[in-house]
């Protein structure tokens, strides 16, 4: 009969060490919480993106164990290759230009509401906008559009893009902008009443936008509902929480990707 030391007793069972797997896109896993079952998309901000065989994509973070692959648990890690060769995506989903000199500036401006509109469209689109060339500047409300526009003065080669708020039919934004008929300016937007709620609510930690009585200011209202003290210190938490398009809703991402498509056409530097 074979003997044990004491030190074998004594060190209890030894755990079993989970194996590392390279996510090479194509490979099959499974997320054992949701039993979400797809191939390897891609990896980003560390997370794996899982195509299943419908089509859907689903993101789940790398953490150790995290997933199946053929029934026992693995780690997925980045493939050495690909950590070599992947180029470096920007916030925007761009490829980043490495060791980026902004050019100078054009011309053609984007126009954007308010301070807060600048800074998130800086946060997700700055590295495409210093690449093109392109200077967004906000308007504080569209109420002096028309005349902005006239002062501008447009033309061939110095376009205007411009982003508004609540750009639904019925609303004070879309009556504002019907009048203008400049082929040099494109006003585009997105249907949330401000730009904060253009941003996911998962992405600031919260399970949806609180709705807002007519008569309350929508930011003095979030921010009492939700305590976040003052506008300008909800402002930070909203900012916080965008790394990147993904924290954002689809129509504003549309709405930005056509702005600067438009100031930035071939032609109009």
């Amino acid at each position: 009969m074979r003997s044990h030391s004491y030190d074998d007793v004594l060190s209890g069972p030894r755990k079993r060490k989970i194996p590392e797997v390279p996510a090479e896109p194509g490979l099959v896993v499974e997320d054992p919480g949701s039993g979400f079952c797809g191939a390897v998309v891609r990896l980003e901000y560390g997370n794996a993106v899982l195509e299943d065989r419908h089509g859907r994509h689903r993101v789940f973070p790398l953490a150790p164990a995290a997933f199946l692959l053929e029934g026992k648990h693995v780690t997925l890690v980045p493939p050495k290759a690909a950590a070599e060769k992947a180029p470096t995506r920007s916030a925007s989903g761009s490829v980043r230009v490495e060791g980026l000199k902004a050019r100078v500036a054009r011309d053609s401006r984007i126009w954007v509401e308010g301070k807060h509109d600048a800074e998130l469209v800086e946060r997700v689109w700055g590295h495409d906008l210093r690449v093109e060339g392109v200077v967004v500047e906000p308007l504080d409300g569209v109420d002096v559009l028309a005349d902005r526009i006239a002062e501008f003065g447009t033309g061939p080669g110095r376009r205007l893009g411009v982003l508004v708020d609540h750009l639904v039919r019925g609303s004070k934004e879309s009556r504002l902008v019907e009048g203008i008929r400049d082929e040099n300016v494109l006003v585009t937007g997105h249907p949330y009443v401000d730009v904060w709620q253009a941003v996911k609510p998962a992405s600031v930690g919260i399970e949806a936008w609180p709705a807002v009585p007519r008569d309350v200011e929508w930011k003095v209202g979030i921010c009492t509902a939700l305590d976040w003290g003052e506008p300008w210190e909800g402002w930070q938490r909203v900012l916080a929480g965008v790394r990147g398009f993904r924290d954002l809703e689809t129509p504003l991402i549309g709405a930005v990707e056509r702005l600067i498509d438009f100031v930035t056409e071939p032609g109009e530097e």
